[in-house]
């Protein structure tokens, strides 16, 4: 009797009560869960639901599945919940489990999650409630891995396009919420699922708006216009922290930021020499030109001063706290005297000329981030040329080539982190050789490819010890940050201001979730 009641209860509560908005700085850009972007899953999250949770510290937790087992180094078995059912009513088996795995690792697109299940050889259904995974090698993590992989309907998602999700035909999940309608760059309407299992969620309706100003989003909380937002630049903490209706909440996040370098191709076509002509030569594959640039950039003072305190030094992949952060990691110096040596030995006295892009609202302080790295550059006789671009241009350029074939983007800034929380999986998304059977190198935009890297990456997956295993990722990632393959500027912290009469449990993902936020005890 307590569910229907509470029920009755909420549907007697004001309609206002029931409505959440929340304000996200990024907007989305697909409604189908098998397209990897922070804010797509962000959303999709209320949606479609996956086999194993991940809880406020990124650790596995029941999901759709209740329980879990290796029956051997190659064989996974999952045992699903009963009674849990598709927003049309259809209940969830594990052939839709196993329909959404394949199609994940088959699914086309610029970003996909095709690396979280790169393992699994083969997918069995010997009943509606048991799935068993085959894998090609063993992989002792994958129970971390399903957790990017949202359930979805065989019925309503075999043979569907990008856009019968966007539409809603095929955005079927199991979630509290279902999707009703997406505005492209403006607006996502999820309301209460009369379908879902568990207590029905406060909220009847969630809407979540794109509105990329800082400024404009803190003053549509403090007005009253939106009951939560995500990113607050730490510039504008205390007018968010001193208001008598709003709260800050903030956490340490999976994201780290970026200087990504094309080491690979024979020549770049932006750059140029002292003169101001092509150089017929890539710099980048130097890798002493890499070191300057590393030692060139002030990451204590872009923490501080670029991001207002809003973010910590990053001298490796992986913020403290998430698997495959190493403490004995050493401090990468900023000496701009060294990198200026370095130039010259590596045959560059007078230095170069280079095109760096970067995001202009991915998260508060990209394009001032970008603004002050490029100075630094310029200091030590790297002129950089600035191109701040919206996320949408740079994502679709990152996946272009230059008229010679190398990468458009020869070298930008952007932040990633792994769902998941592991170093390696950002490594292998990031920098490991691309390989798409195998789900590798799937946001290798500079095209890196490191055998000794891969070698290591492959060795510590395979390791069902969780001490060796990290063990293991960490010497990948310290390895990674040696060779300059890519070079960590700085971790990116999570900050939400809040309406006061509600609380919020945060994120290290950075996910801006309703189903944590609750009218205040």
């Amino acid at each position: 009797m307590l569910r229907p009641l509470l029920a009755l209860l909420m549907l007697a509560t004001p309609a206002a009560a029931q409505e959440l908005r929340i304000g996200m700085k990024a907007a989305v850009d697909s409604a189908d869960p098998h397209l990897t972007y922070t804010p797509n899953r962000n959303v999709g999250l209320h949606v479609f639901e996956t086999l194993t949770d991940l809880n406020p510290t990124l650790r596995p937790v029941p999901g759709l599945a209740e329980s879990w087992r290796a029956i051997d180094e190659l064989t996974w078995e999952f045992t699903l919940r009963e009674g849990v059912r598709f927003h049309d009513g259809t209940p969830f088996t594990s052939e839709d489990a196993a329909f959404s795995i394949r199609r994940a690792q088959t699914v086309t697109g610029a970003r996909t999650y095709a690396s979280a299940v790169r393992n699994v050889a083969s997918v069995e259904t010997p009943d509606p409630r048991r799935l068993i995974l085959r894998m090609r090698v063993p992989t002792p993590m994958q129970p971390h891995h399903i957790a990017s992989i949202g359930m979805v309907s065989a019925r309503a998602a075999t043979d569907a396009a990008e856009a019968d999700f966007n539409g809603g035909r095929a955005a079927i999940g199991t979630g509290p919420y279902r999707w009703v309608r997406w505005t492209p760059g403006t607006e996502v309407v999820l309301e209460r699922a009369g379908t879902w299992r568990g207590t029905p969620e406060p909220w009847a309706r969630v809407t979540f708006r794109a509105m990329a100003n800082d400024s404009s989003r803190v003053a549509a909380l403090l007005a009253g216009d939106v009951d939560v937002i995500d990113t607050v630049p730490a510039g504008l903490h205390a007018r968010v922290r001193e208001s008598d209706r709003t709260k800050l909440v903030s956490t340490e996040s999976i994201f780290t930021h970026y200087l990504y370098m094309d080491s690979m191709s024979a020549r770049v076509a932006n750059a140029t020499g002292a003169d101001g002509q092509p150089l017929p030569q890539n710099p980048l594959r130097d890798q002493r030109v890499r070191k300057a640039m590393s030692h060139a950039i002030n990451r204590v003072a872009l923490a501080e001063r670029a991001m207002e305190g809003g973010a910590t030094p990053a001298y490796q992949v992986a913020a403290p706290g998430l698997i495959g952060h190493d403490p004995a990691a050493p401090a990468i110096a900023y000496d701009p005297a060294l990198a200026r040596r370095l130039l010259a030995e590596a045959g560059y006295p007078q230095g170069f000329g280079l095109n760096l892009q970067c995001t202009s609202d991915r998260f508060a302080g990209d394009a001032r981030t970008c603004q002050a790295i490029g100075q630094m550059l310029t200091a030590i006789g790297i002129k950089a040329s600035i191109e701040a671009l919206p996320i949408a241009v740079y994502f679709r350029r990152g996946t272009q080539s230059a008229p010679g074939g190398e990468p458009e983007l020869s070298a930008h800034l952007s932040m990633f982190g792994s769902t998941l929380g592991i170093a390696s999986e950002s490594l292998t998304s990031l920098i490991r050789t691309i390989d798409p059977k195998l789900g590798h190198g799937g946001w290798n935009r500079t095209r890196y490819s490191n055998p000794e890297l891969d070698r290591l990456l492959t060795e510590a997956e395979g390791i069902f010890d969780d001490a060796a295993r990290e063990k293991g990722i960490q010497a990948a990632a310290r390895y990674a940050v040696d060779q300059q393959a890519l070079l960590p500027i700085f971790f990116v912290r999570a900050s939400w201001g809040i309406r006061r009469g509600l609380t919020m449990v945060p994120r290290a993902d950075s996910f801006t979730m309703a189903t944590t936020t609750r009218a205040a005890p």
